[in-house]
């Protein structure tokens, strides 16, 4: 098999596209990682949304019981039934 010369522009345009290729690579595992970090954002948050649903639940059965049904207007602090 014969040796061929390539061109300075051939090398160049080759170069060119593994450096893209090289930042491409580094900009998906950057981005992996940020979504890897929201992710466990979102799990925190999701837990801080079940407690306070929790508390929330709570806090409705026991003015329940204490009031019977109603509404609660909190700007006033009164109870409506």
């Amino acid at each position: 098999m014969a040796e061929q010369k390539l061109t300075s522009e051939e090398i160049q345009e080759i170069k060119t596209i593994q450096e893209t290729q090289e930042k491409l690579i580094n900009d998906f595992g950057e981005l992996e990682f940020q979504i890897q970090s929201l992710e466990l954002q979102k799990e925190k948050l999701v837990e801080q949304l079940e407690s306070y649903k929790t508390k929330e639940i709570k806090i409705a059965n026991q003015l329940s019981q204490k009031y019977g049904n109603g509404t609660i207007n909190v700007d006033q602090g009164i109870f409506q039934s």
